[in-house]
């Protein structure tokens, strides 16, 4: 145990180390950098740092304050997640008792103000098992904002016997004030060579398929130990169907040559040839019913469709392929940057966008990416 085992962001580890060496832990840190990339692992590990019996720099997971330390925080993540199912506001947030390490997370869409109170409850008293009180607070960025001052009153003058961490994606997500009461300690994704031992430790690729493993990682430890490379491939299948409509891969029937009369309102030209550069209608349609049929992972759906976005982009814009995601897909993207150009991607992009806005409302999401397909044809071919 201790903090050999942490992996990768080694510049971030040294740092925390460096402040138990010294004896000079600050009373408030920002734990700041991509999702899964070690934030909140590393700020359990210094809480249990701080009050381990046995090293002065390091934990060993074995002495009574360490077990103890793993208790409390298995508390707080069951606690946590039973607070979530429940569906009384009012009841969610009834009887909330704080450990000496305590992790807090949104148990609605936010930190809600009644868990930042409890923080200020306990906070300046002395802890009741431990040398050390830890309150680490995971997506500091979802404090509601009637909670943000009274979190900053306590940065401002942090009990002597509490240290906070706070972790978040984006520091700049953050007010000015309260990054200027913290030391921060910055987190990159993680390297490439340690995402694959995690990928070949799982033994859940085979070994052709680690590349795509790891490019779909992106430097996240997390999901490297969740990835699901079928799950992904079923997800991703409508967005290549999508973009082959555009492309207008397949057989394309007789009355579906250019903008569908129908579902477009345009007029038909049975004039026009039979080509392939013509929209796929029926593959554009069916593709849409897919993506949109799952609200509820709609956000992922989108993220995948941004993916093969950004990968058309690199590969229009640079022969190599050090930034493309897809990597299996290298022909077919290609092709598809070919045929869209950047004006065309540009427009998915920003329909995307849109359809990312609109998650919050009622709104029908398969007519948006319809829509898309047909103002993104009609560009490509205005005759």
């Amino acid at each position: 145990m201790g903090f050999s085992e942490f992996l990768g962001n080694s510049k971030a580890m040294a740092g925390v180390r460096g402040m138990l060496t010294a004896g000079r832990v600050p009373g408030a840190l920002l734990f700041a950098g991509p999702a899964g990339v070690g934030k909140k692992t590393l700020a359990l590990m210094l809480a249990k740092a701080l009050n381990c019996e046995r090293l002065k720099d390091d934990f060993c997971g074995k002495c009574a304050r360490c077990r103890k330390a793993e208790e409390m925080f298995v508390a707080a993540r069951e606690d946590a997640a039973r607070r979530r199912e429940i569906k009384d506001s009012a009841r969610r947030v009834e009887g909330l008792v704080y450990f000496d390490l305590q992790l807090i997370e949104p148990i609605t869409r936010y930190i809600l103000i009644e868990q930042i109170r409890q923080v200020r409850n306990v906070a300046y008293t002395r802890p009741f098992e431990l040398e050390r009180r830890v309150f680490i607070i995971d997506q500091a960025q979802a404090v509601h904002w009637q909670a943000v001052d009274l979190l900053l009153k306590m940065l401002e003058e942090p009990p002597e016997t509490t240290t906070f961490i706070l972790a978040c994606p984006n520091a700049h997500e953050l007010r000015p004030t309260i990054r200027s009461r913290c030391n921060r300690v910055q987190f990159v994704p993680v390297e490439d060579s340690v995402i694959e031992r995690i990928l070949e430790e799982q033994a859940r690729l085979p070994r052709a398929q680690l590349p795509l493993g790891v490019r779909l990682a992106s430097g996240s430890i997390a999901k490297a130990k969740t990835l699901d490379l079928t799950e992904f491939e079923r997800r991703r299948r409508p967005w290549l169907d999508y973009l082959d409509g555009l492309a207008g891969q397949g057989e394309v029937p007789r009355g579906q040559r250019g903008p569908s009369p129908v579902r477009s309102g345009l007029p038909d030209n049975p004039n026009r040839p039979n080509r392939p550069n013509w929209p796929n209608w029926t593959m554009v349609f069916d593709s849409t019913k897919a993506l949109t049929e799952n609200r509820e992972s709609f956000e992922e759906t989108l993220s995948i469709g941004y993916a093969l976005l950004r990968d058309l982009v690199h590969v229009m814009e640079t022969p190599e392929d050090a930034q493309v995601v897809n990597l299996d897909l290298a022909p077919r993207l290609k092709a598809w940057a070919s045929k869209l150009g950047l004006a065309g991607i540009e427009r998915l992009k920003s329909g995307l966008d849109q359809a990312y806005r609109l998650q919050v409302r009622n709104v029908n999401q398969q007519l948006g990416l319809d829509a898309l397909a047909i103002e993104v044809s009609m560009r490509q071919d205005p005759a």
